[in-house]
């Protein structure tokens, strides 16, 4: 069988933040470095699961230390970055090579705490391929229901105060080993992911979540579950991508104009 995916990403600066230091990588394109504004968003579209695409969502961080650049270095590698061979390596040449160009960043600017996380997502004909780093995460929708396949990097932290990030791109090497988490995963039409910043995932619940994901298409979904944050206090940027993965039959003469 055939496999494609309709997809939809958002941005918003939310309601407290001066600036949006998130960024994302959708269709080939990612955001100005701390507007998104200029891009018609929701950016919404079909594409096949091969040859292979790339998905992101970074979130930066460090304030006035340059959060929005660290994500947009990040974005912008994920971009540039060559998608053949072995996925998972495929996936840590772009988390090597983010941490690599924001790190020069950092130490050509003299700043200080300056990263981003990162949650990513390959295609390929027949699988899908995850990494993340930091605390943005990677959900599944399966059989209406929804679980989490990426891996929060944090550190302990007191009872309620929320925790800071163990791993995140920019650390230099010489300080912290990068250790991705990786899965792979069978294309299964149907299935939905969502990859967000944590600006949704600590504003919304998980079973709203589950709940608009089912419901909605992706573009419907993405508009609503931005609301949802939004309307439960917008504290945070808030940054998401929805893939739905769909059957796509081919018939004969279809088959036969891919020969000629």
């Amino acid at each position: 069988m055939d496999y494609q995916l309709s997809y939809a990403c958002t941005s918003h600066i939310g309601k407290r933040r001066k600036m949006n230091q998130d960024n994302f990588l959708c269709g080939g394109v990612y955001a100005s470095q701390g507007q998104t504004e200029p891009l018609a968003l929701p950016l919404t579209g079909t594409v096949g699961a091969a040859p292979r695409q790339l998905f992101g969502v970074f979130d930066g961080m460090g304030g006035e230390e340059r959060g929005e650049a660290a994500a947009f270095l990040a974005a912008e590698a994920a971009a540039c970055s060559p998608l053949a061979g072995d996925p998972v390596e495929v996936l840590e040449t772009v988390c090597q090579n983010a941490n690599q160009r924001i790190c020069a960043f950092v130490a050509e600017n003299s700043l200080g705490i300056c990263g981003t996380t990162a949650a990513l997502l390959l295609t390929d004909a027949d699988r899908l391929t995850i990494c993340n780093i930091g605390d943005s995460k990677i959900f599944r929708l399966t059989d209406r229901q929804l679980t989490q396949i990426s891996e929060d990097h944090l550190s302990l932290a007191p009872a309620g105060v929320k925790p800071p990030l163990s791993q995140c791109l920019g650390i230099p090497p010489e300080e912290l080993t990068l250790c991705p988490h990786y899965d792979s995963l069978p294309c299964c039409a149907g299935d939905k992911y969502l990859l967000c910043s944590d600006g949704l995932t600590d504003m919304v619940p998980p079973e709203a979540i589950r709940d608009t994901l089912a419901a909605h298409a992706p573009a419907d979904a993405a508009g609503l579950l931005l609301q949802q944050a939004l309307d439960n206090g917008g504290r945070d940027n808030i940054t998401l991508l929805i893939l739905q993965v769909e059957s796509r039959k081919t018939g004969f003469w279809q088959r036969l104009r891919k020969l000629l």
